[in-house]
């Protein structure tokens, strides 16, 4: 049984709900009741909501040639490395140590948004986010996701848009 989603229109008071508030950024609130137990954050987070794993997407931080970079991905999908890599005009890329990814975004793992990071990190969204009027990302904690245009998300964290996924 797919558990409920309360949409909501306030910020929700994480770093990335304030800096879409401060922004001035349209946007909606997605809460649900995260369960520990389920095995993947982006999948219960589409079920959750009722929306299609298509327009959920995760938030991914990888190592690019030293340097931390996030990729934002559907959660139906993977993340392509080589591919991202070459995004950011990089060689290699590799995922990046949870729990430093932890202490530069400021989010745990599960949590991690694009928007409101600790510290700003250059982002690449994967462009298949184009093909929708919103998608969902993490607005900081496990069981809250934001709703958003993709080219807000896009123009808030100053991202590039590129093929970054893979089914």
């Amino acid at each position: 049984m797919a558990k409920k989603a309360k949409k909501q229109q306030q910020s929700g008071g994480t770093p990335a709900t304030v800096a879409l508030t401060t922004a001035g950024t349209t946007f909606t609130v997605h809460s649900y009741e995260h369960d520990p137990a389920h095995p993947s954050y982006g999948d219960e987070a589409a079920e959750a909501m009722g929306v299609s794993p298509d327009r959920v997407f995760k938030t991914l931080v990888a190592d690019v040639d030293g340097q931390l970079t996030v990729a934002v991905v559907p959660v139906a999908g993977q993340l392509d490395l080589k591919a991202l890599a070459a995004a950011v005009g990089g060689k290699r890329a590799a995922m990046a140590d949870p729990a430093l990814a932890e202490r530069t975004t400021g989010y745990v793992r599960g949590g991690i948004s694009p928007l409101g990071q600790r510290k700003k990190l250059r982002t690449v969204i994967d462009d298949t986010a184009r093909r929708h009027d919103t998608i969902c990302v993490s607005a900081g904690r496990r069981g809250l996701e934001v709703e958003l245009a993709p080219g807000d998300l896009a123009a808030l964290t100053e991202a590039v848009l590129a093929p970054v996924g893979r089914a």
